[in-house]
């Protein structure tokens, strides 16, 4: 598994430090900022996995930026705060705080409850790649990737080839008339352009059909259009 990136957010310089240390032998790699304002500049240009943040700062505090974070993103988000009230947790994790822990603490708990965020952040990117993946024959398609494996090799589809691939998959079962397909993979008015269509249907058939001039997968019905049948299976 590549290293996490964390992004631990603290105006004091000695607490960044000290966990710094934990991190690397974790093999983590360790982000820095003194205050939300930097921590924002960041997280707009790097890549996060999980955030530890201060709530008492300068310039921005942990929950304006907490906020500023949640419009836009679902990191995880660990808030870290000297204040052992129970209304700054509440407030903290209701305005999008994943955990909570109160200065000081232990560093080892720190670092088991960042696995703990990580682990769940892992598992939730899991399903949901599942989840945007569909299975026929010898072909995985993932629509949230626009990647295409054939007999677990990825081919590359230029945008448009995707396009007609993805609009048959979601539609499997279904006989596509010419005119549709045209219309919603070229965005454009339908205007006698079945030579376009075909010539996109044989490359796309070139790259995923084991046997390209009989094909499984992509069928042709005469005097309509292309439809790929719902009850193929993925192999394996």
């Amino acid at each position: 598994m590549a290293e996490s990136t964390i992004l631990m957010v603290d105006d004091e310089a000695e607490i960044i430090q000290l966990m710094s240390i934990y991190f690397n032998n974790e093999g983590y790699k360790l982000l820095q900022a003194s205050n939300g304002v930097e921590a924002l500049e960041i997280l707009n240009s790097q890549h996060i996995d999980l955030i530890v943040l201060d709530l008492m700062m300068p310039e921005m505090d942990g929950l304006q930026a907490c906020m500023k974070i949640r419009e836009t993103s679902p990191i995880p988000i660990i808030m870290l705060s000297a204040k052992d009230e129970y209304i700054h947790k509440i407030t903290g994790l209701s305005i999008g705080a994943d955990d909570y822990v109160t200065k000081p603490f232990n560093p080892l708990e720190l670092i088991a409850r960042i696995k703990s965020q990580l682990r769940r952040m892992n598992q939730f990117n899991a399903i949901t790649a599942r989840a945007n993946e569909i299975h026929i024959e010898n072909l995985v398609i993932n629509f949230a990737s626009h990647t295409v494996k054939v007999d677990q090799q990825e081919i590359k589809l230029p945008p448009r080839q995707f396009a007609l691939l993805r609009l048959l998959v979601v539609n499997r079962g279904t006989v596509l008339s010419m005119d549709r397909i045209y219309e919603e993979v070229w965005n454009e008015p339908f205007m006698e352009s079945k030579n376009s269509i075909m010539v996109h249907i044989r490359k796309l058939r070139e790259k995923i059909e084991p046997n390209p001039r009989e094909p499984r997968i992509i069928k042709t019905v005469w005097g309509v259009g292309y439809k790929i049948e719902s009850d193929l299976k993925s192999k394996g």
